[in-house]
C-alpha cells in the first residue's frame, strides 16, 4: 500500500529528528512511527506537525517538539504493564505516546478546554488505557498512587512534594525544573526515601501552575 504524504513525513521525523539525535529505545521509535501527530494540532498547523519545533494548541500552551517528547519518554524507561502519571495533558500527543507503551496512563490537566479536546482525539483514535483527571497538576492524583513513572510537561521551581510521594520506590520522574528563562530537564529516580537526579539538558516549558 502506498504511504500517504503525512505517513512519509512521520517516517522522516523518526529517522531525522529522533534516531539521528540519539533516541534508541525501539518501543519509543515504534510509538512515534505509529501515533498521528497531525491529529493533535488544528488543521491549519497540520503541514507543520512533523517538523522539529513546538506548535501552539491554544490557551497559551504548546505541543512540544518531537525530540523533546521522545527524550522525556525514553528517560522514563517504560515497559508494558507500567502505571504512569502524566501532569499536563495538553494536546494529548505525549499521552498517546505513553499509552502505546505503558499499561495504564493517568493524565491530569487544569484547562478544561484542552482536556476535552485531547480526550476527544484520543478516544477517536481508540485508546482505552487512559484516565483523564481535571485538577491541579502539582497535587497529582493520589487515588491511583503509587506510580511506576511520572512525567511532568510543565516547569516547576522544585520537585512537587505530592508528586514525589506518589512515585513508587525505584520509580522514575521526568520533570523540567527552573524559572521562566532557565530550565533543565531532570530524570529523578526515587531511592530509599531520597532520589538520584540526572540533568538531561536545557529546555523551555510553560510554568507548572
Amino acid at each position: 500500500m502506498k504511504k500517504t504524504q503525512l505517513e512519509l513525513m512521520r517516517q522522516h521525523m523518526v529517522e531525522m529528528q529522533l534516531k539521528r539525535r540519539g533516541i534508541r529505545d525501539k518501543k519509543i521509535l515504534d510509538a512515534f512511527a505509529k501515533v498521528p501527530r497531525h491529529r493533535f494540532v488544528n488543521r491549519f498547523q497540520r503541514r507543520f506537525a512533523y517538523e522539529d519545533h513546538p506548535l501552539p494548541i491554544g490557551s497559551g500552551q504548546t505541543i512540544s517538539q518531537p525530540y523533546i517528547v521522545a527524550l522525556m519518554s525514553e528517560a522514563l524507561n517504560l515497559e508494558g504493564g507500567k502505571k504512569v502519571l502524566e501532569i499536563g495533558t495538553g494536546s494529548g500527543y505525549q499521552t498517546a505516546i505513553l499509552a502505546e507503551i505503558a499499561g495504564e496512563v493517568f493524565t491530569v490537566e487544569n484547562i478544561s478546554k484542552l482536556q476535552a479536546q485531547a480526550k476527544g482525539t484520543l478516544d477517536d483514535i481508540g485508546y482505552d488505557n487512559i484516565t483523564f483527571i481535571e485538577g491541579d497538576g502539582k497535587k497529582g492524583y493520589s487515588e491511583s498512587a503509587p506510580y511506576d513513572a511520572i512525567l511532568v510537561t510543565a516547569a516547576a521551581k522544585k520537585i512537587p512534594k505530592d508528586l514525589y510521594e506518589q512515585l513508587e520506590e525505584g520509580g522514575i520522574m521526568v520533570i523540567p525544573l527552573g524559572g521562566m528563562f532557565m530550565q533543565s530537564l531532570y530524570r529523578i529516580e526515587k531511592r530509599d526515601g531520597s532520589y538520584d537526579k540526572h540533568d538531561l539538558g536545557g529546555v523551555r516549558f510553560v510554568p507548572l501552575r
